[in-house]
């Protein structure tokens, strides 16, 4: 068992802005306002999916983006609402918050959705600020940025299959080939002493857990050796890949080894007897091998084993052998490991805008994501949009809270950089 582990980003996509238009028929004041709602940004939606075994995948691609929303156009048309992005995760994966470590969200079930970054809203057209008094607005509201953030996606894994066969059969050497893992490797007995595991990359979103588990004995059921906790791994593998040494180099029968490592994993559990088994006839570049591979073959295949000859040291039918254990366990149904207990955290809810208001140094200033979006939204050529920007400024108590901090007529006020006369 180990931890799959991978960082990410993620930016929803931004709101559209609203639009400024207007009418062009007559009866109509200044031609009527006439723009439409920005789309709303696409979310970052994280989905479960049986299909998915490892996280390999996130760990080539590190930054997610959903589409942004569409701006709002004339005719009061509402702008396109942008994609959302699906981001596939195996079942049993833990998504949790890389700047607080807590978790999100155990993704316990196939298409189970969340959603982890939201989009923006989209902005008002010109056409929602028409008042009776302001019956041609040339402002629109410019659409909210969506969610950003750092998510670290974990899995706890078992291994899917296990590497089974007696010491010095060439397991180590073939999980090297298969996966990233760099085992140590050497011509003795019991190089392995713990269970070596490695990613095995099909294709994109094909990927399979490999372990090499340590060499049995006789006598592992009864605690021999590395005993008991090799069965144990065993036990949680979906399929065995029994690795044979074809080439009966070192003076060993390959049908007995095949019967030996068989009785002790059924004394020690006999639901072993019903797991998925393939053989694997390593060494066949060897003297020998032909001979082996025959007999092999004559006593296993009427048996319904499925027996694939390779050479770890050549690396010859290593592909054959990789596709065939994927499609061996594309008819084996998973079982994960998921976490019971997972603190009770949602998605934070949508951030309120904020105002400051504040003195520093004699120059009083005024700032926030509010107010950035609110001075975007301006048009300070028209009479109608400083009115309204005057007036959102006073009900939002912006006005209040300066002549608290002791402003007076005509002072400077720096409202996101922008330096403004103050007159109540």
């Amino acid at each position: 068992m180990f931890i799959d582990i991978a960082k990410i980003s993620l930016k929803a996509g931004k709101g559209g802005d609203g639009a400024v238009a207007f009418r062009r028929e007559k009866y109509e004041p200044s031609g009527g306002p006439f723009g439409g709602d920005g789309g709303d940004g696409g979310n970052i939606i994280i989905q479960g999916d049986e299909s998915i075994r490892t996280l390999m995948d996130f760990r080539y691609k590190r930054h997610y983006k959903a589409e942004n929303g569409e701006n709002g156009k004339t005719k009061k048309q509402y702008g396109k609402k942008g994609q959302d992005l699906i981001l596939k995760v195996p079942v049993g994966t833990l998504v949790k918050d890389a700047e607080t470590g807590k978790v999100i969200v155990d993704i316990k079930e196939h298409n189970q959705q969340f959603i982890v970054a939201r989009g923006g809203r989209g902005g008002r057209g010109n056409a929602k600020f028409a008042t009776p008094t302001r019956q041609a607005p040339r402002f629109a509201e410019p659409g909210r940025k969506g969610e950003e953030r750092t998510i670290i996606l974990e899995l706890k894994l078992l291994a899917d299959v296990g590497l089974v066969g007696f010491p010095n059969v060439g397991k180590s050497t073939i999980l090297s080939i298969l996966t990233d893992a760099r085992p140590k490797i050497a011509n003795y007995h019991f190089t392995t002493l713990n269970p070596n595991l490695g990613v095995v990359r099909v294709e994109e979103g094909k990927s399979f857990v490999l372990a090499d588990i340590p060499g049995l004995i006789e006598g592992a059921h009864k605690g021999a050796g590395l005993g008991l906790d090799f069965l144990r791994h065993i036990e949680r593998t979906r399929l065995l890949v029994h690795v044979l040494d074809a080439s009966g180099m070192e003076g060993r029968d390959p049908v007995e080894d095949f019967y030996k490592i068989n009785d002790e994993l059924f004394q020690y559990n006999e639901k072993l007897k019903e797991k998925p088994q393939i053989i694997v006839c390593n060494k066949m570049d060897l003297p020998g091998a032909e001979e082996w591979i025959e007999k092999i073959k004559e006593k296993f295949e009427p048996e319904g084993y499925k027996i694939y000859p390779i050479s770890a040291a050549t690396k010859e039918g290593i592909q054959q052998l990789k596709y065939a254990i994927w499609n061996a366990l594309s008819e084996i149904e998973t079982e994960y490991e998921t976490f019971d207990e997972v603190l009770d955290i949602t998605a934070e809810p949508e951030k309120e805008d904020s105002i400051i208001v504040k003195k520093e140094d004699g120059k009083y200033i005024v700032e926030g994501s509010f107010i950035e979006r609110l001075l975007y939204s301006i048009n300070f050529n028209d009479l109608d949009s400083v009115r309204y920007f005057q007036n959102v400024m006073r009900n939002k108590g912006v006005v209040d809270k300066l002549i608290e901090l002791g402003i007076q007529e005509n002072d400077t006020v720096f409202i996101c950089g922008y330096e403004f006369e103050f007159f109540n």
